[in-house]
């Protein structure tokens, strides 16, 4: 089996509603995103002879998902006041409303499905919200 991967990064602030820690704070993290695509056997013939995929073709749909949550405010929907969201928008801050709760574990699904649709076929999507601490998703 053959594995590659590409990486990029964004930076967001988010927090979870309930959490009975620190991150039911707003906080922020610069997420470290990676996506792998496997093969069991190299392209054989044509521009992207003996790869698995071309980098050329995965490095700019990774990076345009990225830019999408780069310095947002990730919020789930239906998570902040009506008034809070006014203030927020008010002071010309970007707001990124999801349909999910903005975890590791869910930026790697989210991140996973976008690829796919995209046209890509990811073999897993790993989501870094520190050096030490990620989630990966595959299916």
């Amino acid at each position: 089996m053959y594995t590659i991967a590409c990486e990029t990064h964004f930076d967001a602030a988010h927090f979870l509603l309930g959490h009975p820690g620190k991150c039911s704070n707003i906080h922020g993290h610069r997420w470290r995103v990676r996506a792998y695509f496997s093969a069991e056997k190299l392209v054989d013939g044509g521009g992207s002879d003996g790869m698995v995929a071309d980098f050329g073709e995965i490095k700019p749909v990774l990076k345009k998902i990225a830019d999408e949550l780069d310095h947002k405010f990730i919020v789930e929907k239906d998570t902040l006041r009506t008034t809070t969201l006014l203030m927020f928008e008010e002071e010309g801050f970007e707001l990124c409303d999801v349909d999910f709760r903005p975890t590791a574990e869910n930026f790697a699904v989210y991140i996973f499905e976008r690829l796919k649709a995209e046209g890509l076929e990811p073999s897993k999507v790993r989501v870094y919200e520190s050096d030490d601490a990620f989630a990966e998703y595959s299916e």
